[in-house]
C-alpha cells in the first residue's frame, strides 16, 4: 500500500447502505489490515506510517455504524 486511496476505504454513505453482515465483513477486513500495518510498524517494515491513523478512524466509523444497525 502506497497511498490512502490504495486502502479502498468506503465513504460513509456507502457504509450506511450496507447490510449488517456486509458491515461485519468490512469491519473484519479493516481490523485485519490495521493489525498488519501496526505489526509492520513495530518491526520497522512499515514505511507509510501516515496510513495508520486514517485506517484507525475508518475502523471506528464502521464500528459506530455497526452499533446503529
Amino acid at each position: 500500500m502506497k497511498e490512502l486511496k490504495d486502502l479502498n476505504l468506503k465513504s460513509k454513505d456507502a457504509l450506511n447502505k450496507l447490510s449488517a453482515d456486509k458491515l461485519k465483513e468490512e469491519l473484519h477486513t479493516a481490523q485485519k489490515n490495521l493489525y498488519v500495518m501496526k505489526m509492520k510498524n513495530v518491526v520497522g517494515e512499515q514505511k507509510q506510517t501516515h496510513l495508520i491513523k486514517p485506517l484507525r478512524r475508518y475502523v471506528a466509523s464502521v464500528m459506530t455504524l455497526q452499533g446503529k444497525v
